[in-house]
């Protein structure tokens, strides 16, 4: 049974507010409708594409009148590309929005009672500030809405840049991005360019088929480039000459690997990166620790919001110098080495085996002797043997992926009762979940979103707790 579609127009519709996902709302006949890529104040036309009991969601057709908070969006790919959707937004209402979406998840929704929440820490750069980007390759890219596809040139109908919305096989070719500084976009053109020029077949994902397939751009402060590029299969000729190219034109390079990959999906988590030339690693700096980033390690993508970010943890943690500190989830353990000054002793605890490497690879060539990193699934890892061997927590530091943690780690969080939380987190929906469990114990003292990424709907959010007396 087919179902009905729905074909409604809206006219001079007013924007009410900034809603959750990035969309905007607005209310037509007491029904919510939401809709992308519009700003408060904007009266709009918008044509419904889905109708539910209790709202709708459509497009704007028509900007009737701009809200006068409205600002020009400065990249040429907004609304096609599925990033930076805020870019429409005025930076301080994207942060009074990122603090209202905390402010629900916790409240309004989870209703934990929380002390008065910050106002979202800015970040330092909105554009420009990613230090890690990753480029998939298309044989077809996706046809704009002013393009004939009829009228394409051959060598036009491929493209190197971002996946469009909920498509896996649908790549937009991106003529510049605004998010990580140069030489980021110069590398990708000149390797799409090269390509082209020298009839690299462009991947196909769907069908599985092609040579190039995707790379990615790792950048630090200081300076110094990381590129992994991505074949689907082993042509050492070709392979040689592109990254001979791209070496030779980018002498900035300092670490430059590739990865043969014929699996069917883009990610290299479960590969082998072969350095082919310079570093096997590049470095970044944070209060005179210096952190390695290998082709596969985790690091924080805005870097300098990112020692923002653990200031505050940090701060939320209060440490004298006394305090046995584990840190939970801790990845390459930057957090842990950063707290490890004011600690007595840090226990990091992580899934990934790579970076846990890492991790006691920086910690050695930092000088940190008061920190121990262990790799495993932290559900099996943290138990009462654990704790009772490496001594009780009297703080713990939680960065967890979107997901948050498994009930298991919360219970034994919770049995082992330290006398302080910080809580760091990507997702507010899922850390008010966690937070519910916790709470059973603990209050919390202290909320302070953080803007890792401007110009989307994201936001890090970070809550001190306490152990009820």
């Amino acid at each position: 049974m087919s179902r009905k579609k729905v074909d409604l127009l809206l006219e001079n519709v007013t924007i009410e507010s900034v809603a959750a996902e990035g969309k905007a709302l607005a209310r037509v006949d007491g029904m919510v409708v939401f809709v992308d890529f519009a700003v408060p104040g904007d009266i709009v036309d918008i044509r419904v594409f889905k109708k539910k009991k209790n709202y709708m969601e459509g497009f704007i057709t028509r900007i009737v009148k701009p809200s006068p908070d409205r600002v020009e969006a400065f990249c040429e790919h907004f609304g096609t590309c599925g990033g930076c959707r805020w870019q429409p937004l005025p930076y301080r209402i994207q942060l009074e929005a990122k603090r209202q979406q905390v402010y629900d998840q916790l409240v309004r929704i989870g209703h934990l009672e929380v002390p008065e929440i910050r106002p979202t820490l800015p970040s330092e750069r909105t554009q420009f500030y990613r230090n890690k980007l990753e480029f998939s390759a298309s044989e077809r890219r996706w046809i704009l809405r002013d393009e004939d596809p009829e009228a394409i040139p051959e060598n036009d109908r491929v493209g190197l840049g971002f996946h469009v919305g909920k498509f896996f096989d649908k790549v937009l070719d991106i003529r510049k991005c605004w998010l990580q500084p140069e030489p980021s976009n110069a590398i990708r053109l000149f390797i799409k360019q090269f390509c082209i020029d020298h009839g690299y077949e462009f991947y196909n994902i769907r069908e599985n088929r092609g040579y190039f397939r995707n790379m990615f751009i790792r950048t630090t402060e200081s300076g110094h480039v990381m590129l992994i590029v991505c074949f689907a299969r082993e042509d050492r000729k070709r392979r040689e000459a592109l990254l001979d190219a791209v070496s030779e034109a980018f002498p900035q390079i300092s670490s430059l690997y590739y990865v043969i990959n014929a699996k069917l999906n883009d990610s290299i988590g479960d590969q082998s990166p072969v350095l082919y030339k310079g570093d096997d690693a590049i470095y970044e700096e944070m209060e005179g620790l210096r952190f390695r980033i290998g082709p596969k390690s985790f690091y924080q993508t805005n870097s300098l919001q990112a020692y923002r970010l653990y200031s505050v943890a940090r701060e939320f943690a209060a440490l004298t110098g006394n305090e046995v500190v584990y840190d939970l989830y801790t990845g390459t353990g930057t957090i842990a080495q950063f707290v490890s000054r004011k600690a007595s002793k840090v226990i990091g605890i992580e899934y990934v085996p790579e970076a846990i490497q890492d991790a006691e690879a920086n910690a050695a060539a930092n000088g940190i002797t008061n920190c121990a990193f262990f790799a495993g699934d932290m559900k099996d890892v943290l138990n009462e043997a654990f704790i009772a061997e490496h001594g009780r927590p009297d703080v713990i530091i939680l960065d967890p992926p979107r997901a948050g943690i498994h009930p298991d780690v919360a219970k034994v969080i919770l049995d082992a009762a330290p006398d302080r939380m910080v809580y760091v987190s990507c997702n507010p929906a899922s850390q008010a979940r966690d937070l519910a469990i916790l709470c059973r114990d603990y209050e919390i003292t202290a909320v302070q979103p953080v803007d890792m990424f401007p110009h989307t709907m994201h936001v890090e959010n970070v809550c001190a707790l306490k152990r009820k007396v």
